[in-house]
């Protein structure tokens, strides 16, 4: 069995002490560029990787980000893979890695992760408008950035670090794009109950703002929560366009079942109907008619908040704040262009 490569190794390639190798992996002393180089260029060599219960003891640090995010096996996973994903790059980027903690616990996940040091920092998710695990984020030592933020979190004293997408700013530009296509009503197919009952906050920002922009605009606007299933969404488009007029269509979820329902009614969006959507740049590109969207942006949100949880990690006691990803409209084939 080949030896495993030791930092004495590292440093008899690099040609420097021992003491200078345990600096550039530690950064608790500075060194110069060129030495980093030479010793960053032996561990590639070696293929050396430091030994992560050593350099745990020695830093008492982990290296670890956890993610907190419940299982929700009703709905897959599909909708936080972009969140995950993008936080594991940026986290091994920092030489950090990730654990997810899943199990739908609540408060006790982060009691769990906190009181067995697990991970120096956690990002938790599917924040909800009440949540609990705010109380305990507030208690325990490792630093906590919540995507998403709890009603709490908007009060000028609270100590929450909170991100998130700007779902009311996304919520505007929709429904000002239909209204700027002169739709006479909008009908929102919003969120499926199950979703609503979790009472998870973006929901009733978004539902909030979509509202009153159409209020102002005097234009009438119905809210029709709908599951995420095929059937329940044709079962609703039967409803809506049972009387032959065509309202604008705002959709917050299940947008590629929408479309191709109504492409199965003859209904062509951009032409027939006019049809706006809350979602990714790929799902809306990847329709047969692109959808004119708004993006959650997802990985803009994720790379915002790691950068943000590093600069937490050096600065715990930074005070609280609740930062938005801006929304922005990208028009695509799916509104008919003003009259």
């Amino acid at each position: 069995m080949a030896r495993v490569p030791t930092s004495k190794d590292v440093a008899k390639v690099a040609g420097v002490s021992q003491s200078t190798v345990s600096y550039v992996m530690s950064g608790k002393r500075p060194i110069s560029e060129k030495t980093r180089r030479l010793v960053e260029d032996a561990m590639e060599q070696l293929l050396y990787q430091p030994h992560a219960g050593a350099r745990a003891l020695a830093s008492q640090r982990t290296n670890i980000i956890a993610i907190v995010h419940p299982v929700l096996s009703n709905l897959g996973v599909g909708g936080i893979m972009a969140f995950i994903d993008e936080i594991a790059a940026q986290a091994r980027r920092r030489d950090y890695d990730v654990l997810l903690v899943t199990a739908d616990e609540g408060k006790e996940s982060l009691r769990r992760v906190a009181g067995r040091a697990l991970a120096d920092a956690m990002v938790v998710m599917e924040v909800k408008a009440e949540d609990e695990r705010a109380e305990v984020a507030r208690g325990i030592a490792q630093p906590s950035l919540f995507i998403g933020y709890p009603d709490e979190a908007l009060d000028e004293h609270s100590t929450l670090h909170c991100i998130d997408f700007d779902f009311a700013g996304g919520a505007e530009l929709l429904v000002g794009e239909l209204i700027g296509a002169g739709v006479h009503e909008i009908v929102v197919l919003g969120w499926g109950p199950e979703v609503v009952a979790r009472g998870v906050n973006y929901v009733p920002r978004f539902r909030r703002r979509a509202e009153a922009t159409a209020a102002a605009a005097g234009v009438p606007l119905r809210w029709v929560e709908v599951p995420r299933d095929s059937v329940a969404i044709r079962a609703a488009l039967d409803d809506l366009l049972g009387s032959g007029s065509v309202p604008g269509l705002l959709l917050a979820d299940g947008v590629p079942e929408t479309l191709g329902a109504l492409l199965d009614r003859g209904l062509r969006p951009g032409r027939d109907v006019d049809v706006v959507a809350l979602c990714t740049e790929a799902e809306a590109e990847a329709q047969a008619v692109p959808v004119t969207a708004v993006s959650q942006q997802p990985r803009d949100v994720s790379r915002h908040a790691v950068e943000w949880l590093f600069q937490l990690l050096d600065d715990p006691a930074a005070p609280g704040e609740v930062r938005l990803v801006p929304a922005h409209l990208t028009r695509r084939q799916s509104v008919r262009p003003p009259n």
